[in-house]
């Protein structure tokens, strides 16, 4: 990625929009974190690998992933999703005032105001979950075979409640610093802490272990960020004799008004994973199993095309605290389509190679060929919503970014749930899991395109027909490099061999198609890379 430009997405960046020193920075500091966010990613692949070796596709592994979604609500809530869309905006304005006030420390006072509370009432509420864990385990799962098992499970993962709030609010702080490697390096922790416990643990404790080590990669995810926390956010500033005012009240920036509607938004975004889960614990044993690992897999495009985002977001939000909203427009517009670009090519592939990707990641050990067969099917059909996953979480960022009350994007949230549960309960009879991701792939598409229509007349003056077109091309390109690629997989016999050969033929056709059709994106990196290779030369 080269983050020199920030134009519109349908038409060459304008030069000078973006000091030359911060498009280096932020493309450096994309490249970063896109680079250890995808091998965290690689890294939770390693771990469901080693859970699928382990337990299969089981009740046993059900009972897990009902336990999971507590630390996936959680990391949606505190990590990527509200403590982000909160904290960013607040430590940004943060940042702002405090180049103009000599004789107080803006931040520190912030932190001083919210982080004992936030300790407080994410204690309290892991506790109380730990307490109703029955209760969580009967409304997720009420026709679960072994409710005693989740319940254990639940236990322990109700500790992330705690550490992964911690973990977003320190990410939260060090992002709107200008700090990204600890914050993207989180999820490998995360990883790493499963990975041990599971398979020191599985032969004494069974599936419980995996539980475990969530709770033990949660606490991870905290202490690889408190150094860098600790040196720059609450460091103290000469300010000579005067001391610093500590502050009584929570700051405007993150009170009630702006607190509930982001984490509505959040919630409602993550409970699309609760109303599958809910729909598919009625299904035979190993459903709720094959949705994770299709969701998991197909949505690691997703994940790395909202990096570009995620280290953007601090950039956005100066720009609305300082009042420059034309620069947060041209931010906002480049992001979409870069993004969109990201996540369409891996569409792409995913659509093209999935029963060869499913193969080589988890057919071993308990995960058989059937198991393949049909996670590579729901896969695909997941795969037809990820621009609409990525637009929604891409989009959420700039409706916050000016810390100013709004419930636009939780009520547009909720009319995608309402697709995504009215579909899904109407499909799981007739077509069991594969109806449930399509119902997730309309309800979450339905959100991005009213998120889209919404943001261009409430907060920041995007060109929607632009920024549609470019992603009509683009998508373009993303369906003849699918077509190409489920022509080609089947053709090489090996597994590994052939989603290699895909990892270079889709993209290849990708950008052909792209460059055909005029995709702006697709030309705008051709350029660069012929300017590139000329500098070379």
């Amino acid at each position: 990625m080269n983050d020199t430009s920030t134009g519109p997405a349908v038409r060459p960046a304008p030069t000078g929009t973006e000091p030359p020193r911060l498009g280096n920075f932020l493309a450096k500091a994309a490249a970063v974190t896109a680079g250890l966010t995808a091998a965290g990613a690689l890294l939770g692949l390693v771990r469901d690998q080693a859970i699928a070796q382990i337990f299969g596709a089981s009740t046993d592994s059900d009972a897990f992933l009902i336990a999971w979604t507590v630390p996936e609500m959680a990391s949606t809530l505190l990590i990527e999703d509200a403590m982000a869309l909160l904290m960013v905006p607040a430590f940004s304005h943060a940042l702002a005032r405090r180049a103009a006030d000599r004789a107080r420390d803006p931040v520190r006072e912030l932190v001083s105001a919210t982080l004992p509370r936030l300790f407080a009432l994410l204690a309290c509420a892991a506790a109380l979950l730990i307490v109703c864990a029955p209760l969580v385990v009967g409304v997720l799962a009420p026709g679960f075979d072994k409710p005693q098992l989740a319940v254990d499970c639940t236990r322990l993962t109700a500790l992330t409640v705690l550490t992964f709030g911690i973990a977003g609010y320190f990410s939260a702080a060090l992002r709107a610093h200008g700090t990204f490697v600890p914050p993207a390096g989180v999820y490998l922790a995360y990883n790493v802490g499963i990975i041990a416990t599971t398979l020191a643990l599985h032969s004494l404790w069974g599936v419980r272990a995996a539980a475990a080590g969530v709770a033990v990669g949660g606490l991870l995810m905290v202490l690889v960020q408190l150094p860098s926390f600790v040196r720059r956010v609450t460091r103290t500033r000469q300010l000579g004799a005067k001391r610093i005012p500590r502050q009584r009240s929570a700051p405007p920036l993150i009170g009630f008004a702006v607190l509930a509607p982001v984490v509505l938004f959040a919630v409602s975004r993550q409970s699309q994973v609760l109303v599958e889960r809910f729909l598919a614990s009625s299904l035979p044993g190993g459903a709720i199993s094959h949705l994770n690992y299709a969701q998991k897999v197909a949505q690691l495009p997703m994940v790395l095309s909202l990096m570009i985002c995620t280290v953007t977001f601090p950039v956005v939000a100066k720009a609305m605290a300082d009042g420059d909203r034309e620069r947060a427009r041209r931010r906002v517009e480049h992001d979409l389509a870069l993004a969109g670009m990201v996540v369409l090519l891996g569409t792409a592939l995913v659509l093209g190679y999935a029963p060869q990707l499913i193969e080589v990641l988890f057919q071993r050990g308990a995960f058989d060929a059937q198991d393949t067969e049909t996670t590579a099917t729901v896969m695909r059909v997941y795969a037809t919503g990820l621009l609409g996953h990525c637009l929604v979480g891409a989009l959420g960022r700039p409706f916050f970014s000016a810390g100013r009350p709004t419930w636009y994007p939780a009520a547009a949230m909720a009319g995608g749930l309402l697709v995504t549960t009215v579909a899904g309960a109407a499909a799981v009879g007739r077509f069991g899991v594969y109806g449930i991701a399509a119902a997730n792939a309309a309800g979450i598409t339905t959100t991005a395109v009213l998120l889209l229509c919404g943001l261009g007349s409430r907060v920041i003056a995007i060109e929607v027909r632009s920024i549609g077109i470019s992603l009509g091309r683009l998508a373009v390109a993303a369906a003849v490099a699918a077509a190409v690629g489920g022509l080609a997989a089947p053709l090489v016999a090996d597994p590994l061999l052939s989603t290699v050969t895909g990892c270079l033929l889709v993209p290849a056709v990708f950008l052909v198609t792209g460059f055909a059709v005029r995709a702006p994106e697709v030309l705008h990196l051709l350029t660069l890379t012929r300017q590139r290779i000329r500098h070379v030369r």
